[in-house]
């Protein structure tokens, strides 16, 4: 059973002393599924207005709801991946309010009894350190449609494409103590979605999107009065919305007010909360039993029978990675974040160093990738490709530095890195005897030089870059500096 988190997080600075802030998320993230959650109307993003839209969605009269089985079974498999509770039986209740874009004036949802229990998230944070965040609930819903106030100078439009897609929302526990830990426990939890394939994890689109519930307090205090922060769309901005609420909250309190629980929006233009309404309380919804649904009751071998088709989830890959491929923590946590970034490095490693092709997938490969804005599935550079590169530079082919030109030229140009390297005579030099002959220019070059690092050994490093330079970059390393050594008599 998880328990709250209880030891003291990062603090911040305020007039009276030191704060503590208290975060709890509520994240909708919508099923991948090609059908709504209680009609067979596509929940595919993207169409016309109201192109999706089935009577049950525009709740005409007489129409009823039907379960979508798939659906259910997703929201299965996302919590057997938060090694969560899976409940036999569930119940559907209608929250009800009225908004323009809610056709029928409730939503379909669950309250009392959810579909999944208690579980939890590790999260890595730098340094090398791990919270576990407990997770609450997950429920079942249909979400609502899409009011859209920019399409007439006088009147709102309603989209209801969006209008009865199932989503699954996930309630944390106020486990979460400063901005960097919100925004890691969303990346890791799209991490955990788009591994098991039950939510793409698009946050731009919508489908994954977070409400932040923020408080401050003095450290080991009692917990404090907690405004919620709606529909936040990225972990920048889930970061951003915090540190303001949470220096809002304590100027208020340090000034001697008070703070009043309720709904804000986030401004990422301002970097600002704003006061949306007083936040509602489960009464407020009138929350009963749907009495067009009846109790979902799930059988022990149907669950089980999902929690074999699992995945190797990111937890499990990097502890594999680390005990395969000789990684450190870090490392292998930035390999797992995505579950295509680590298939690729999988490739590139295959029989070859694993430590070498992680350092060239995280910092030649992503780095790459983040300045052209691409996903690795789109990189110029396949794994395989990347694959030979590594291979010809555990074998003495290439050496480091000429690698890094094989990987520009086969980003910019492509084409098979063994023949990029033969065709523009870039193999490394081996031959004992033309590395010699570069020394000796060398030595002959800078008698002044010679005697220096005779009396400061570290002052070889200069020449060994100017052996490289005479050689076009394409002598070994390794053996311009036992050369040099003997040569120089060091």
């Amino acid at each position: 059973m998880s328990t709250t988190r209880t030891e003291t997080g990062p603090l911040v600075d305020g007039a009276t002393g030191k704060w503590e802030i208290v975060i709890g998320m509520e994240v909708h993230a919508q099923v991948l599924s090609k059908a709504k959650l209680f009609s067979g109307a596509s929940a595919a993003f993207g169409a016309e207005p109201n192109a999706h839209v089935s009577f049950v969605d525009a709740a005409m009269p007489g129409m009823l709801p039907v379960i979508n089985r798939y659906c259910v079974e997703q929201a299965v498999r996302t919590g057997l991946g938060l090694k969560a509770q899976i409940n036999n039986v569930s119940v559907f209740d209608r929250k009800n309010y009225f908004y323009p874009d809610l056709p029928a004036g409730y939503q379909i949802s669950q309250y009392k009894s959810p579909i999944v229990g208690e579980g939890e998230v590790i999260v890595d944070l730098p340094g090398g350190r791990a919270i576990t965040v407990g997770i609450e609930r997950l429920h079942l819903e249909q979400d609502a449609g899409k009011s859209l106030h920019d399409q007439h100078p006088h009147m709102s439009f309603v989209d209801l494409n969006r209008a009865g897609v199932a989503l699954m929302e996930i309630v944390s526990r106020p486990d979460l103590r400063s901005s960097e830990e919100a925004a890691a426990y969303l990346r890791k939890l799209r991490a955990i979605v788009r591994y098991l394939g039950t939510c793409d994890g698009n946050m731009e689109e919508g489908s994954m999107r977070a409400d932040v519930n923020v408080s401050v307090r003095k450290p080991g205090g009692p917990l404090g009065t907690r405004c919620e922060i709606k529909n936040v769309n990225s972990m920048r901005f889930v970061a951003q919305a915090v540190e303001y609420e949470a220096r809002r909250q304590i100027d208020i309190i340090e000034a001697g007010g008070k703070i009043d629980q309720e709904t804000r929006l986030f401004d990422a233009k301002k970097g600002e909360t704003r006061s949306m309404r007083s936040k509602e309380e489960a009464h407020d919804y009138r929350y009963f039993p749907d009495p067009d649904l009846l109790p979902l009751e799930l059988e022990d071998a149907w669950i089980e029978q999902i929690k074999k088709s699992l995945p190797e989830l990111p937890d499990d890959k990097k502890a594999r990675f680390m005990r395969d491929y000789g990684l450190n923590a870090y490392d292998a946590g930035v390999l797992v974040q995505e579950r295509e970034s680590a298939a690729y490095f999988e490739e590139v490693a295959k029989g070859r160093d694993g430590k070498l092709a992680a350092n060239w997938v995280i910092n030649e490969l992503f780095g790459r990738l983040n300045k052209e804005g691409l996903e690795v599935g789109k990189s110029p550079v396949s794994a395989d490709a990347l694959g030979s590169i590594i291979a010809m530079i555990g074998d003495g082919t290439i050496s480091g530095k000429i690698a890094k030109d094989v990987f520009e030229i086969a980003w910019e140009e492509g084409g098979d890195p063994k023949e990029i390297v033969e065709k523009r005579g870039l193999r490394q030099v081996t031959d004992t005897g033309a590395i010699e002959k570069a020394i000796d220019e060398v030595i002959a070059a800078n008698p002044a030089k010679v005697e220096q690092v005779k009396a400061k050994p570290a002052m070889l490093g200069w020449f060994v870059g100017q052996v490289m330079q005479a050689t076009g970059g394409k002598a070994n390393p390794k053996a311009v500096n036992e050369l040099l050594k003997r040569k120089l008599a060091l």
